[in-house]
């Protein structure tokens, strides 16, 4: 039984690898014809299709009785999102970052981490906390919209496939159902084996179903950089963690009372803490006045990855 598993896992990387080219090429070409920055379409569509995997898992853990997975698999998939992904994808190539993303979009992420803290600190998830970061995804939609009225994206605009409008949304969309399906049969054969293991629900959620719904991420942001569309990888990750922490997070809340083990609050929301604090700096650390840009190097991915890893041997001396 857990060799099938162990197919069903290299099956799905297979067609992870291949969806997510035909859907940057669609995403991509699709910016183009709607007028938008690559930035604007990985805060937005990217964001919200490869999200959509940590968004049914958390309704079905509620509905399943099993809310210390959905919560797993929040905080863990942004741990996964900026040390996994954006640590592989810096390792590959540099990433072009707009004052915006420097300025705002990070610190506003930073203040949905603490906003997050502050409503857990009673290690709880109430109904009322889902309600407080519902309303606080609500003022990150007006931030899009921000986006919308100044699309210009001086020097950073990336060589974009000439597809038809036709052939651009039907990339897309195969390229994200793909994505979607893919990453589903990755975190089910993944928890079956962890689960025949005897490994907790949130351990589950932290580490196999997390990386398992950022697998579309990571695949997305790395294609990108291949293609010369690195600047949508930062996009993507910002607009897919606000995601989680404000929507994802906020579901097994709307369903009533959850209570926290400490280690949520002291251990895991603190990392994702850390390393969207570390994002942050490298932002600033690499923001060039004069030019009126900046870049995140090589160095920042090596870093973030780390921490990634140094995150993992914690848990396991944890559990």
């Amino acid at each position: 039984m857990l060799l099938g598993y162990v197919a069903a896992i290299v099956s799905g990387l297979a067609i992870l690898v291949w969806s997510a080219d035909r859907f940057v090429d669609g995403a991509s070409a699709i910016a183009q014809r709607a007028g938008l920055t690559p930035m604007l379409i990985g805060l937005t569509v990217v964001s919200v299709g490869t999200s959509s995997p940590e968004i049914l898992i958390s309704v079905m853990s509620v509905l399943a009785g099993s809310g210390e997975l959905a919560v797993g698999n929040a905080l863990g998939s942004n741990i996964a999102n900026v040390g996994l992904v954006l640590g592989v994808t810096l390792l590959i190539a540099p990433i072009a970052l707009r004052r915006s993303t420097t300025f705002i979009d990070l610190p506003l992420l930073i203040a949905s981490v603490l906003l997050t803290a502050y409503l857990i600190w009673d290690l709880e998830l109430s109904r009322r906390d889902g309600f407080y970061l519902l309303g606080a995804l609500s003022l990150f939609f007006l931030r899009i919209a921000q986006h919308v009225k100044n699309p210009a994206d001086e020097g950073m605009t990336p060589a974009i496939p000439n597809l038809s409008a036709a052939k651009a949304w039907l990339s897309f969309g195969v390229g994200l159902l793909l994505l979607i399906a893919s990453s589903r049969l990755l975190v089910w054969s993944a928890t079956q084996i962890a689960t025949a293991l005897g490994v907790s629900e949130l351990i589950i959620g932290l580490t196999i179903v997390a990386v398992g719904t950022s697998l579309p991420e990571l695949a997305a942001s790395v294609m990108s950089a291949i293609k010369g569309h690195a600047d949508m990888a930062i996009g993507a990750v910002v607009g897919s963690n606000m995601f989680n922490i404000l929507l994802v997070l906020a579901i097994p809340g709307l369903w009533g009372n959850l209570s926290l083990a400490p280690e949520v609050l002291s251990r895991d929301l603190a990392t994702v803490f850390l390393t969207t604090l570390l994002l942050a700096l490298a932002a600033l650390w690499g923001w060039n006045q004069s030019k009126g840009c900046g870049e995140l190097k090589r160095g920042t991915g090596f870093v973030l990855l780390t921490c990634y890893i140094g995150y993992y041997f914690w848990l396991l001396d944890s559990s």
